[in-house]
C-alpha cells in the first residue's frame, strides 16, 4: 500500500542501519524527511538502542508498520489517518506529532486509539506541556477575572493556524473556566467589535520568515496582568520530547494518551 500525497518535507525515507538487531527498539518514523522527521531521526540515530525504520511513496507501509515497534506520524492530517488505520489493524503503537486534523479526523483517531494505543500531541517539548499545564492552573485560578489572549508565532511555511499548541491552550483554559471553548473563541479582531465577554480567548497567529515556535499567554486583570511564554530555539527539543514518547508508549494498553501523561503531569493542574 503507497501513502497518498503528503505535501512538501513530508516524504518518508528510509533509515534503518545495517546491523540492527532484535534488542533495538524498532522506531518507524512517518514524515522522515520533513522538518521535524528530520531531527528525530538525526537524534535517534544518535541514540544506540534504536532502529530507524522509514519507507518511501513506493514502499509497502503496512509492511513497513507490522515490522516497526513504533510509529512517529510527523506528516499532514490526511496521512496520518492512513497510517492510523495501518496500525489499528497490526495493533502497532503510533504517537501523532501532526496537527491541522479535523473532527472527524481527531474521531478516527479515538477509535483507532481502542485498538493500539495512541498519542496526541500538539507539542513534544517538556516546556510547552510545562506551558500547558500552567495555563490550566493559572485559569482555575485566576478565573474570569483575567482575560485571556494567545499568541503564537511560527516560520512562514507552516500551513494550519493556529498551531495544535495555541489551540491546545485554549481548549485547556476554557475546560479550567468551565467554558466553551467552541463558543468562546474568537481568532484576531477587526472593526467595531464591541466590548471584551468575559468569557471570551483570544488567540491569534503570527507567520514570518524562519520562527521555530513561539507561544505567550497573557492573563489581563485589572492592574496586573500574568505572561507566560515558551520560546524554542532548536527542534531537537521536540525530536527528543517524541523519542521520550514512543519509548513510554511502547507496552502500554489500547486508549488516547497526551504528552502530560509521559511527563506525569495528568493530574493535579486544578487542584
Amino acid at each position: 500500500m503507497s501513502l497518498p500525497s503528503e505535501g512538501a518535507g513530508s516524504s518518508p525515507v528510509e533509515h534503518e542501519p545495517a546491523g540492527s538487531t532484535p534488542a533495538q527498539l524498532r522506531l518507524l518514523v512517518h514524515g522522515a524527511t520533513g522538518r521535524l522527521g528530520k531531527a528525530i531521526v538525526e537524534v535517534a540515530q544518535s541514540q544506540g538502542d534504536l532502529a530507524i525504520k522509514g519507507a518511501t511513496r513506493q514502499d509497502p507501509v503496512d509492511k513497513l508498520i507490522g515490522s516497526a515497534d513504533v510509529v512517529i506520524d510527523v506528516t499532514a492530517p490526511a496521512a496520518t489517518i492512513t497510517v492510523a488505520r495501518l496500525c489499528s489493524e497490526s495493533q502497532t503503537p503510533l504517537v501523532v506529532g501532526t496537527t491541522g486534523h479535523n473532527q472527524e479526523q481527531i474521531e478516527t483517531l479515538r477509535l483507532v486509539s481502542q485498538k493500539c494505543p495512541v498519542l496526541l500531541a500538539p507539542n513534544f517539548s517538556l516546556g510547552v506541556n510545562l506551558l500547558f499545564w500552567m495555563a490550566e492552573t493559572a485559569a482555575a485560578k485566576l478565573g474570569k477575572d483575567f482575560d485571556v489572549e494567545i499568541v503564537e508565532l511560527h516560520h512562514r511555511l507552516k500551513k494550519d493556524a493556529p498551531s495544535g499548541t495555541a489551540k491546545r491552550v485554549a481548549e485547556l483554559i476554557a475546560a479550567a473556566r468551565q467554558s466553551s471553548y467552541e463558543k468562546n473563541t474568537r481568532h484576531g479582531r477587526e472593526g467595531l467589535v464591541g466590548e471584551r465577554p468575559a468569557d471570551e480567548i483570544g488567540v491569534h497567529a503570527v507567520r514570518g520568515g524562519d520562527i521555530i515556535g513561539e507561544h505567550t499567554v497573557l492573563f489581563a486583570g485589572l492592574g496586573e496582568r500574568i505572561e507566560l511564554t515558551h520560546k524554542a530555539s532548536s527542534r531537537e527539543t521536540f525530536a527528543r520530547g517524541a523519542i521520550q514518547a514512543a519509548r513510554w508508549i511502547v507496552g502500554r494498553t489500547p486508549g488516547l494518551y497526551e504528552m502530560r501523561d509521559v511527563l506525569g503531569l495528568k493530574e493535579g493542574a486544578r487542584s
